[in-house]
């Protein structure tokens, strides 16, 4: 049997103040080495799942395990193999950090908080630069980055982490068409050659790479479609899924 990353049972998730579920009813299995790719409309709760994956909010009903380990006892500890790349970071123009720190910073989980990075961690950081296209800038305040060229430093932050298991929330939202498909590639190509687990969220279909093992499509907090990836775009065009909110 392959070997589970990430396992979620009858799993339910309230922001704090609101009264209704963001999701619920969420029974996923994510084994390991597998792309997994997650789509559905705007406010179906696809970023709600992957903060629920990574710990970041609190679990109402349900139990999440990640790396064996239930995330609501001990979130940190796990979370250091776990690179995250949020949905629509943008840094303030007057930002003071330069993109050099801000990907040093992926590297942090893994020192601790009184370990200074060495020369090995500046090596992966300045690698993890390269392979996103970013190293030119190096040395400039992310803070005076295009909005593209600031996601790509979050992708390399989450590289430079070394991590074991990926969550991508629109990923290439601030690319455009040529650097969406470099980009593409070389997460697919880290995916295989690292033997990473990868969960991507998009709601754009020409953004799901072509090498994703599997699909689940979301709608109004409910995982309602789950197969391989030519089933679960067929099953959501059957449903109307396509035509209410997912971009062609």
């Amino acid at each position: 049997m392959p070997e589970m990353v990430v396992k979620l049972r009858d799993v339910e998730t309230t922001y704090e103040g609101e009264h209704l579920p963001a999701i619920k009813d969420i029974n996923l299995q994510v084994d390991l080495s597998e792309f997994l790719v997650v789509v559905g409309p705007n406010g179906s709760g696809k970023t709600t799942l992957l903060e629920t994956i990574n710990g970041l909010l609190k679990v109402t009903h349900g139990e999440v395990i990640v790396f064996g380990h239930d995330m609501a006892r001990n979130p940190s500890r796990v979370r250091k193999d776990i690179g995250y790349v949020p949905q629509d970071f943008l840094s303030e123009p007057s930002a003071p950090f330069i993109v050099r720190d801000v990907v040093l910073m992926g590297r942090y989980g893994k020192l601790g908080v009184l370990r200074r990075p060495e020369r090995r961690d500046l090596k992966i950081a300045e690698e993890a630069m390269r392979l996103v296209g970013i190293d030119g800038f190096a040395d400039r305040p992310i803070g005076k980055l295009s909005g593209g060229e600031q996601q790509k430093v979050m992708i390399a932050r989450a590289i430079a982490q070394e991590p074991r298991l990926l969550l991508l929330d629109e990923p290439f939202s601030n690319l455009d068409i040529d650097s969406r498909r470099r980009m593409s590639d070389t997460l697919c190509k880290l995916h295989d050659e690292r033997g990473l687990t990868t969960i991507m969220v998009t709601h754009d279909l020409l953004s799901i790479p072509e090498r994703c093992d599997r699909i689940i499509v979301m709608d109004r907090g409910r995982i309602i479609v789950d197969g391989e990836p030519k089933y679960a775009m067929q099953k959501a065009e059957d449903l109307n899924i396509l035509v209410r909110g997912l971009s062609l």
